[in-house]
């Protein structure tokens, strides 16, 4: 099957946790790149580069600690997205083989939480950048930001990915030219460029979020590969997945270091942005936040739309859920408005305090992606019966107890290493003046314990499961599709 093929369908995007029958993949692979590369260019991630240079760490480690964390994080993100060509399935609903029908709960009212909760800080950011260059007020921004941020996830698969692919050239040339004058205008304190002025504690602290930051998009990237046909193989979807996202990441992130690192104590995202730009030319700092409004409402409808496949799926687990353009429809909005009452009622305390929450989700989702990948790449070689994903008492049954296990294990190990600003530090991160390595702790514990646990798994008995309901599925994937 052509990778090049056209959309079978056009207009509204009618499928959402069901399974993409064959006839109906499309697309070039190469469109994962600037998908990757967009969603992790917007300036939300500038401020995943500033924990280094507030922790007291220089410029130059701050810069060597994002490359690294970003090229380690990245690498298990996109072995996920590898997953959705191959099963044809959005990445959340993929958690029920090794969680169970309703295990699988856990995790998703995890994921949900993250989609609304970005989309907070999103949302405000945009708001910010707009009032900043446009005038109107803050929240009358939020609210429109929301507005068009939920219409694009209505439309869908298609629209976002050609949405990101315009983003991408106009960023290419917008902050090109922004970087280039960033580099040559600012100014940095001595000792910056220092490589004999290493401090473990700042280096590990940035290293950590930033790895920690890129695995986050691990529960978003197979909702955006599952219309691509099987045969781009799972090394090239790696491949494009990986290079755009880590990219786009460390250009953003290295931007935030460079700007904290000439802003000092005064740094605050959006004025620094828009005093950075004007150094270039008067006005230019109004373009470049113009133009991260867009690239913010393009990444607010990513967290919609996989906040309603989530949701779904939370839903279909107490009650089988017909995946309608309706049923996409409900779910939206009601993930658009919890954001955007949070964004309303938002302060600056509030803020502080959600970061620090929402970085206690992100750890939540570190033994999930280990417990993930191994069942996939190691324990069933990517060999699932798909029909039996949506039978409630099917061969992958309601509750999947090595999955949990591993998972819960995997967490409380963790808890030692936390360092959650001033809500939290384990005894482990106060060992290490604060750094938190936990990220290295709960991956390989959940990963390992979940292979051993799963060693009595027939998975030529579910292999041969799969082949025998190959054909009816397909065809139910069809009866389910609206006309």
């Amino acid at each position: 099957m052509s990778t090049s093929a056209e959309p079978r369908l056009s207009g509204l995007e009618v499928r959402s946790i069901d399974y993409v029958p064959l006839d109906e993949r499309h697309g070039k692979l190469w469109h994962l790149g600037p998908l990757w590369f967009m969603s992790n260019a917007q300036i939300a991630t500038l401020a995943v580069g500033l924990i280094s240079i507030t922790e007291g760490g220089n410029l130059v480690w701050s810069l060597l600690a994002i490359v690294a964390g970003t090229l380690i994080g990245t690498f298990f993100m996109a072995f996920h997205s590898a997953q959705g060509p191959q099963l044809g399935l959005p990445q959340m609903i993929q958690s029920r083989p090794q969680f169970g029908y309703v295990g699988a709960l856990l995790v998703w009212l995890f994921a949900y939480v993250q989609y609304a909760g970005f989309n907070v800080f999103n949302t405000i950011l945009a708001g910010q950048a707009l009032n900043t260059t446009i005038h109107g007020g803050v929240k009358l921004w939020v609210a429109v930001v929301t507005v068009i941020g939920l219409v694009v996830a209505l439309v869908g698969y298609d629209v976002i990915h050609k949405a990101e692919r315009f983003l991408t050239y106009t960023f290419l040339v917008v902050f090109g030219i922004f970087t280039v004058g960033v580099l040559v205008t600012l100014h940095y304190p001595a000792g910056s460029f220092d490589l004999g002025a290493f401090k473990a504690t700042p280096f590990l602290a940035q290293f950590g979020v930033v790895a920690g930051y890129q695995i986050s998009w691990a529960i978003y990237v197979s909702d955006y590969s599952r219309y691509l046909p099987p045969d781009v193989t799972v090394r090239k979807t790696f491949y494009w997945t990986y290079f755009g996202s880590a990219l786009g990441g460390i250009w953003l992130m290295v931007l935030g270091t460079l700007l904290a690192g000439w802003a000092g104590d005064s740094f605050d995202t959006i004025p620094s942005i828009n005093a950075a730009g004007d150094k270039v030319f008067n006005g230019f700092g109004a373009i470049v936040l113009l133009f991260s409004a867009l690239g913010l409402i393009s990444v607010t409808a990513l967290n919609m739309y996989g906040g309603s496949l989530t949701l779904i799926s939370a839903i279909d687990s107490f009650r089988r859920v017909r995946p309608t353009l309706g049923v996409r429809l409900v779910t939206l909005l009601v993930t658009a408005a919890l954001s955007l009452i949070g964004a309303l009622a938002a302060t600056s305390n509030f803020l502080t305090n959600f970061n620090n929450f929402l970085l206690l989700v992100l750890y939540l989702f570190i033994p999930w992606t280990s417990v993930n990948l191994m069942d996939y790449y190691v324990v069933r070689r990517g060999h699932y019966a798909i029909a039996e994903i949506f039978k409630p008492n099917g061969i992958y049954g309601r509750w999947g107890w090595q999955g949990i296990v591993s998972y819960l294990v995997g967490f409380a190990v963790m808890i030692p290493f936390f360092s959650v600003g001033t809500l939290y530090v384990g005894p482990a991160a106060e060992a290490l003046d604060g750094a938190d390595i936990s990220l290295f702790v709960g991956l390989p514990v959940s990963a390992l314990l979940y292979w051993w646990l799963t060693r009595s798994i027939d998975v030529a008995e579910e292999t041969r499961i799969a082949e025998a309901e190959a054909a009816a599925l397909e065809q139910a994937a069809h009866e389910h599709r609206e006309p």
